[in-house]
């Protein structure tokens, strides 16, 4: 059966408008048929509906990019081993997704758009499948992790040290799930915010936003010596190693967790690019990391950190929105780019970007990690 991404993009585009309603039918059609599967779900499914969402929406547009997509495919396989997900499970999901497809796009549905649905889903599990397997023996399903250090930069962010108990291959720009004692099967995303270190550690990068279970417990709730889980590292906004351009960093709140190791990568490289890193927040009270980047500044001299605020009348350095202040300085255009932080900064960023003569494919985004 071969693939047919048209046919996919057209039906789903039915869909897209009523995401919230199909994502609900879906899991109330899953769990019907299939009682024992909802104990590997979280209490709270808003966030999992969305998730799902937005996983199958990166799959269905890039259906025509099969490369790009089986790297992802890969990724979300060996991440979803830590729930405990098994061959047969994807099954039962098919079954449920197909039903929701077939009910949500039920003005074109056809044999057709149905033998398309299921070449792909075959496809997209099969890739998944094939990846986890290939995980198994060779790296756990899950990491403990020891908290060993807990600095609160601000009321409502902190950073976080961490020791793995078992090496965490991981490449700078990722991000891990992470999952604590007291939500279980509850995991939320972070982004790693330092390159590969000899000993193991990891630092995170937190911000309690108001309803994050995770987040909160993070900074209010975790002490030295705490244990938390962590899921395999996933993500695609890595450093270009073999490129001779400079770089642009732009970096929103804590969205800066993965450019700084991004940066700290390039640095203990030997590469020699100049680069820009524009560092955005509210107030000055939240550029929580600036002391450590003007030191990382004064000790690599092609960097140059810019800290930009937006909302403090008074600041008497840079004013202003990520986005807008990038068109302030000579084109990028030979740069390559590195965005993160809340989406709407980051999507406004790109396009901005792309107007001023920056191609596509040389700007890597990503939008924040962690609950929001």
């Amino acid at each position: 059966m071969s693939l047919n991404p048209r046919l996919v993009k057209e039906s789903f585009s039915l869909v897209e408008p009523v995401a919230a309603k199909a994502t609900a039918y879906f899991y109330g059609r899953l769990f019907a048929e299939n009682p024992h599967l909802r104990s590997m779900f979280p209490p709270a499914m808003n966030v999992q509906r969305d998730r799902l969402f937005s996983a199958l929406t990166r799959i269905v547009w890039s259906l025509d990019s099969p490369d790009g997509m089986a790297a992802y495919l890969g990724q979300l396989g060996r991440d979803h081993r830590k729930y405990g997900v098994v061959a047969e499970h994807y099954t039962a999901v098919g079954n449920a997704l197909l039903a929701t497809i077939r009910r949500f796009a039920a003005d074109v549905w056809n044999d057709e758009i149905e033998a398309a649905w299921v070449a792909a889903y075959s496809a997209a599990a099969n890739l998944m499948i094939g990846s986890a397997e290939s995980d198994s023996g060779v790296s756990p399903a899950w990491w403990l992790a020891e908290v060993v250090d807990h600095e609160l930069r601000h009321r409502d962010i902190a950073v976080i040290t961490l020791r793995p108990t078992q090496r965490l291959p991981y490449t700078p720009g990722q991000y891990v799930t992470v999952q604590t004692a007291r939500w279980p099967r509850v995991w939320r995303t972070f982004s790693i915010a330092n390159a590969p270190r000899q000993d193991n550690m990891i630092k995170l990068h937190v911000r309690s936003v108001p309803g994050g279970w995770v987040s909160t417990t993070l900074i209010r709730h975790t002490r030295i010596g705490d244990t938390l889980m962590l899921g395999p590292p996933m993500g695609s906004m890595t450093p270009r190693e073999h490129s001779v351009r400079d770089v642009l960093c732009v970096a929103g709140g804590t969205g800066l967790a993965p450019l700084k190791a991004i940066v700290e990568s390039i640095i203990a490289s030997g590469r020699r690019p100049n680069i820009h890193l524009l560092y955005g927040a509210r107030t000055s009270g939240e550029l929580y990391d600036l002391p450590d980047l003007i030191r990382m500044q004064s000790s690599f001299p092609w960097l140059r950190v810019l800290p930009v605020v937006s909302d403090e009348p008074g600041y008497e350095g840079m004013r202003g929105h990520l986005p807008e202040v990038t068109q302030r300085f000579h084109s990028w255009s030979e740069h390559d780019v590195y965005v993160c932080g809340p989406s709407s900064m980051v999507n406004e960023t790109v396009r901005r970007l792309q107007g001023d003569g920056v191609p596509l494919a040389r700007i890597h985004r990503d939008a924040v990690h962690g609950e929001r």
